[in-house]
């Protein structure tokens, strides 16, 4: 029985969403942690393996609004998807999403698409209006296909990315996923194609895109991938730890990459399918029901001054011991296994993937 395997061991510096105050009058205008306005964003999240089933789970630095006017704004030296062997491990070694600034040697785009800084910010305005951005330009690689240049192995991006929230009260809820351009490699050569617009997704069939991971017997040249890009639409499909919560009114954005890899032999046998979820740009903002923003101040944006300390939920990680999902399988408990110095998980083998049955084009 072929098997597509990936293993965990890892670690994750600890940051919890505090924000230090000096004075007990401050502490009193600070928003309720647990059911205050409040948003997340985040860059890039996968999780491999269908839907609802304990699949490998990686989720980036998740930043969240602090509980006083400020922002918590993503570190620029996060620039990849995996960025070490942890993450690797979890993602399965083939694929890498890059999504920042990089060198002339290694630029995965197309030519004319220039390095620049992300911007992922969860700001809590003056007006204690929560909003959220994640812009950058993302590009999906799979290294599998051995190009002799990083941008010969990206197969899809997604140029000048943006999603952004605004939670100014109940009723007036805003989430907006734009992209300047979409590129997807077919037919041998990357080439624009045109997003549709709305709640509408785009289909694409027989890509050449492999499995994220290793897969014994698995051809490079029968291999093949279907794609389907959609806009978030709803917060459980957001990849996103416990820590990342809704409340009583929540809009959301982000762009939904589902792939679905048939691997075949060289005799072009099916092997088996290999699912893989990913979430870029995820971004949220929550108000409580009664929710009324503060006067005297700029709403919407990012435009509040940077929070006195970073606010972040730490990059997860989960394999196949992790307590079953809710949904449609996308959240992902956070906390299992936290110690302060760190966060280690044992080598833990994912089964991914369902066998095929042989023969089956």
């Amino acid at each position: 029985m072929t098997r597509f395997v990936t293993k965990a061991a890892v670690g994750a510096a600890v940051l919890f969403p505090l924000v230090g105050v000096g004075a007990a009058g401050a502490q009193s205008q600070a928003v309720d942690e647990k059911t205050g306005p409040v948003s997340f964003a985040n860059i890039a999240s996968v999780r491999i393996g269908d839907e609802g089933q304990r699949g490998g789970a990686l989720i980036t630095e998740t930043q969240r609004s602090p509980l006083l006017p400020g922002q918590s704004k993503l570190g620029t030296d996060r620039v990849a998807v995996p960025k070490d062997d942890g993450e690797r491990a979890t993602f399965g070694g083939h694929y890498r999403i890059d999504l920042g600034r990089y060198s002339p040697s290694q630029n995965p785009y197309p030519p004319g698409i220039a390095s620049r800084d992300h911007n992922v910010v969860a700001a809590l305005q003056a007006t204690t209006v929560p909003t959220a951005v994640a812009e950058t330009s993302y590009a999906l690689r799979d290294t599998w296909q051995g190009g002799t240049k990083p941008a010969d192995d990206t197969a899809l991006v997604l140029e000048g990315a943006k999603t952004a929230v605004d939670c100014t009260g109940p009723a007036k809820l805003t989430g907006t996923t734009s992209v300047a351009r979409l590129w997807v490699r077919q037919g041998g050569a990357l080439g624009i194609v045109p997003m549709p617009g709305g709640t509408a997704g785009l289909q694409l069939r027989n890509l050449k895109l492999g499995p994220p991971g290793d897969i014994t017997d698995a051809s490079k040249d029968r291999t093949v991938s279907d794609l389907k890009l959609t806009r978030v639409a709803t917060f459980d499909q957001l990849i996103r730890q416990d820590g990342w919560r809704g409340g009583d009114f929540t809009a959301v954005a982000g762009w939904r990459l589902e792939i679905t890899t048939h691997v075949k032999d060289a005799r072009g046998d099916a092997l088996q399918d290999v699912r893989t979820n990913i979430v870029l740009g995820g971004v949220s903002c929550s108000v409580p029901k009664g929710f009324v923003a503060k006067a005297g101040g700029p709403a919407g944006g990012t435009n509040a001054s940077q929070a006195a300390v970073p606010t972040q939920v730490p990059a997860g990680y989960l394999g196949a011991a992790a307590p079953a999902t809710d949904g449609d399988g996308s959240r992902v408990p956070l906390g299992i296994g936290l110690l302060f110095g760190g966060v280690f998980f044992a080598a833990v083998a994912l089964l991914l993937g369902r066998r095929r049955g042989s023969g089956t084009g």
